[in-house]
């Protein structure tokens, strides 16, 4: 009941979005962001701090964070690494083919020059792939569901794995990614500068000590319901972007790439967690941030470093849309 309850505010919010930014043209995804980035977030942050539980071994969020990151990286890479392995054999064999080809008399030469770089993905592909295995929606996607299934009392394992976590993971070591792998050196400042100018991180600091002032009950419940406004209108936001985004090539990329990031990540931690004999709902908080689809600043990224936006529009979308298949494994296997 409690997954049917769920699925249904989600599906609802995500397609009102969706419908209305296809009918109402006036709409605008991009205002509507703008206003939960600097304004809606930073409520919504104040408000379920005053009721989040920060006792505890909280740190372990931002550490499980960086470890996804990491892990979702190196198994991305070991993947292109794979196929680029594969390739480069296959390409092999050929050559050998044509030189004994050209060995009979026959002036041909190998058509296929495979260059050395550990993969055949082009590099604006590599970063896009890389990006979108690292890093999800922890903010717009994850902040839902996650009050939505472990409550308010651990929102604070959410919240610090979410800026402590993948903000800092989005805007720090994957834009040092994106200027590796792509172009866009002009923008490299402005995102950096985006970690110092991040409203969350600044609402996290003043939530912290607002929540030591006690404020009348009309007061509280006015706060908490703007909070909630503001995931309802995250979900409503979800479904305008995707209203938006028409590309699906890349499909066979996306799939691995996501495969990696909501399935073998949030497991492999998981797992660990549990045999670390960490349970119960901070692990279940946990695993569901790793789980969430990539985030929606892959996509910015890609745009500012010129990197593959097709993956990356694909990998979001279809990820969007594969956790509704993915969410009741992780309630499965780790729900209290």
């Amino acid at each position: 009941m409690q997954l049917l309850i769920l699925y249904a505010q989600l599906i609802g919010l995500v397609l009102s979005g969706f419908f209305a930014s296809s009918r109402i043209p006036q709409l605008s995804p991009h205002a509507l962001g703008q206003f939960l980035f600097w304004v809606g977030v930073p409520i919504n942050i104040i408000a379920f701090l005053r009721q989040a539980d920060l006792s505890g071994a909280i740190w372990i969020a931002p550490i499980c964070a960086w470890i996804a990151i990491l892990l979702g990286a190196g198994l991305a890479w070991g993947w292109m690494w794979l196929v680029g392995s594969r390739e480069s054999g296959v390409g092999s064999r050929r050559d050998k083919g044509t030189r004994r080809q050209g060995g009979q008399g026959r002036s041909i030469q190998p058509t296929t020059n495979y260059p050395l770089p550990i993969t055949h993905y082009p590099l604006p592909t590599q970063g896009s792939f890389l990006l979108a295995s690292m890093v999800g929606n922890t903010g717009y996607i994850g902040f839902p569901v996650a009050l939505a299934v472990v409550g308010t009392q651990y929102f604070g394992w959410t919240l610090f794995y979410d800026l402590l976590g993948s903000t800092l993971g989005s805007y720090g070591l994957g834009v040092v990614l994106a200027a590796r792998f792509g172009k866009g050196a002009g923008d490299r400042q402005h995102l950096v500068q985006a970690i110092l100018i991040n409203p969350a991180l600044w609402s996290m600091g003043f939530g912290l000590l607002f929540r030591q002032v006690p404020l009348p009950a009309v007061a509280e419940t006015i706060l908490s319901n703007l909070g909630w406004s503001v995931v309802a209108l995250s979900l409503v936001l979800i479904g305008m972007r995707l209203q938006h985004l028409k590309s699906w090539h890349n499909l066979p990329k996306a799939t691995v790439s996501l495969t990696i990031k909501m399935l073998l990540v949030p497991l492999v931690i998981g797992s660990v967690l549990s045999l670390c004999g960490f349970t119960g709902a901070p692990q279940l908080a946990i695993v569901l941030q790793m789980a969430m689809p990539p985030a929606f600043a892959t996509l910015v990224i890609a745009e500012a470093y010129d990197l593959d936006r097709d993956l990356a529009v694909t990998a979001l979308a279809l990820g969007s849309a594969s956790l509704l298949l993915t969410l009741p494994l992780w309630l499965w296997l780790f729900g209290v």
